[in-house]
C-alpha cells in the first residue's frame, strides 16, 4: 500500500528540488519503492538564472514547466502550497492555508508526514534592513515578481512616452539597479536591449532611458577574476549603462535611491539585487541549525542536525572542502547537490551509507544578452581559462541544457530546443503585455 512506502517530501521546486524529485520519481517512484512528493507555492518552474530575461520580457513563455505535468510524467506527486512550520517529533510539516485574491480561504491549513524531508526552498533578496527597500524596490526572486516587473516596465514606458509626446516631461525614464552581481549585470544589459526594441517597435514619443547600477563594492562581479570584471565593466559602459561603484545604499524613497556619500539617484523603477538570504521563516524551524542568513547548516552529506532532514540549493550552508567559506549559491552547485542527494536517498532506502558531497567549480559565466558573454572556465587539466564571445555564450547555454536534460531527458530537451528556435523566429522579440 502507498501508506507503507517510504515518504520523501521535497520542499521547493527550484533547480535542485525539481531535479531531485524527477530523478527519485524515475528511480524509486516508478518502481513503487517510495512515495515522492514535491511541494511548491507556485504552479510552474523556471530556471532561476533566466529570471532576468523574464523581467525584461525577452524569454519565451515555453521555458516554464508545469509541475503537475512533470510529476505525472516522472512518477512523483505535486502539492501546491507554502510551508510555514515543522514538527520534527511527529515528522510533519505545516502548510499555510490557500486563499484567493479576495482573501477567501479555499484550502485550510494542512499537515503532511515524511520519512525523509528535503528543504530546497531557494533564496530571496537580502535587504539588510535598509530603510524603504521593501516598500519601494522591485525584486526578481520569483517568476511572479519578474512578470510584475516586466509589466511595470512596459506600462511605465508607455506613460512616459505619452508624456514626452505631449511635452509633459523633459527627463529620461530612469531605472536604478542596486547590486552588481550576475543578476544585476545581466538584467542591465537585457534592459538596454529591450528599451531599444520598444523604441524600434514604433511607440510614439519614444524616450531616452537611463540605466544605473549602484554597487557597494569597488568592482563588478566579485565571483569573477579582476580582468574579466574589468572587461564586463567596459562592455556595460559601451552600452551606456551608468556604473556607481563603491556606493552603499542607505535609504530608498518613492522616487530615489540615497547612498552613504549623500548622492541621490532619481528613479522611476528601482530593482534590488544586492545579496541573498534564505526565507525568514526558516530562522527558527523547530531547532534546525541556521546561519546568519537563515540557511540550514548541513554536513558533508547535506544532512542537517536532524538525521531525517536534508537541505540543498541556495537555502543550504554547506562548507566548501578545501576552501574558505561555503559552497556558493549557484545553479551548478544546486545541480550537483541534487545528483549527490539522490544517490544518498536511494542508498538510505537500501540501508547503505550516505554519499559525501564534493563541489566542483566549473567556473563563472555572465551573459550580457546579445552583446557579449564573459567568464572563466575551470578544469583539472587547464586550470582557470578566461573565455568570451561565442565560446562563452555556448558554454553558458550548455549549463541550462544540462538542467533541462536532468528534468526532461535528451530527446525531449532536443525537441524543446528546436521548437523554441522556430518560435523565436515567428514571435516578437519582447513581450508587450
Amino acid at each position: 500500500m502507498a501508506d507503507d512506502r517510504h515518504k520523501i517530501l521535497i520542499i521547493g521546486g527550484g533547480a535542485a528540488g525539481l531535479e531531485l524529485a524527477t530523478h527519485l520519481g524515475q528511480h524509486l517512484g516508478k518502481q513503487g519503492l517510495a512515495d515522492i512528493t514535491l511541494l511548491d507555492a507556485t504552479s510552474t518552474h523556471i530556471w532561476k538564472p533566466l529570471l532576468h530575461e523574464v523581467a525584461s520580457g525577452t524569454l519565451a513563455e515555453a521555458e516554464e514547466i508545469e509541475y503537475m505535468a512533470q510529476a505525472h510524467r516522472n512518477h512523483f506527486r505535486f502539492l501546491f502550497g507554502r510551508m510555514e512550520g515543522l514538527n520534527r517529533e511527529t515528522k510533519e510539516i505545516v502548510v499555510s492555508p490557500i486563499t484567493n485574491k479576495q482573501g477567501v480561504e479555499l484550502i485550510p491549513r494542512r499537515t503532511f508526514k515524511y520519512d525523509t524531508l528535503v528543504m530546497s526552498v531557494g533564496s530571496v533578496s537580502n535587504t539588510f534592513g535598509i530603510k524603504g527597500v521593501d516598500q519601494h524596490c522591485m525584486f526578481i526572486d520569483t517568476t511572479t515578481q519578474a512578470y510584475r516587473f516586466q509589466k511595470q516596465l512596459v506600462e511605465t514606458y508607455y506613460i512616459q512616452s505619452y508624456a514626452n509626446q505631449n511635452n509633459q516631461r523633459d527627463k529620461p525614464l530612469s531605472i536604478v539597479i542596486v547590486g552588481a552581481g550576475a543578476t544585476g549585470v545581466e538584467l542591465s544589459a537585457e534592459l538596454r536591449e529591450v528599451t531599444k526594441l520598444l523604441s524600434t517597435y514604433g511607440l510614439e514619443g519614444s524616450i531616452q532611458v537611463n540605466i544605473t547600477i549602484i554597487e557597494a563594492a569597488t568592482q563588478l562581479l566579485p565571483a569573477l577574476p579582476n580582468r574579466l570584471s574589468q572587461a564586463t565593466q567596459e562592455q556595460l559602459v559601451k552600452l551606456g549603462i551608468n556604473l556607481k561603484l563603491g556606493r552603499r545604499v542607505v535609504e530608498v524613497t518613492e522616487h530615489a535611491v540615497h547612498t552613504h556619500d549623500g548622492d541621490v539617484f532619481e528613479a522611476d523603477l528601482k530593482v534590488w539585487a544586492a545579496g541573498i538570504k534564505a526565507p525568514d521563516w526558516m530562522k527558527d524551524l523547530d531547532g534546525l541549525e541556521t546561519n546568519h542568513i537563515n540557511q540550514l547548516v548541513v554536513d558533508e552529506t547535506l544532512k542537517t542536525n536532524d538525521d531525517n532532514i536534508f537541505a540543498i540549493g541556495d537555502c543550504a550552508a554547506c562548507a566548501w572542502t578545501g576552501h574558505t567559506g561555503n559552497v556558493p549559491p549557484r545553479a551548478q552547485a544546486a545541480h550537483q547537490q541534487a545528483s549527490t542527494l539522490a544517490k544518498t536517498i536511494i542508498n538510505r532506502l537500501k540501508g547503505k551509507p550516505a554519499v559525501a558531497f564534493a563541489y566542483h567549480d566549473y567556473g563563472s559565466l555572465v551573459s550580457l544578452g546579445k552583446f557579449s558573454t564573459v567568464g572563466s572556465l575551470m578544469g583539472s587539466l587547464m586550470g582557470s581559462v578566461s573565455v568570451g564571445g561565442f565560446i562563452a555564450y555556448m558554454v553558458y547555454l550548455s549549463l541550462y541544457k544540462m538542467h533541462q536534460v536532468a528534468i526532461h531527458g535528451y530527446f525531449r530537451t532536443a525537441m524543446l530546443t528546436l521548437s523554441n528556435m522556430f518560435r523565436r523566429s515567428t514571435h516578437a522579440k519582447i513581450k508587450m503585455h
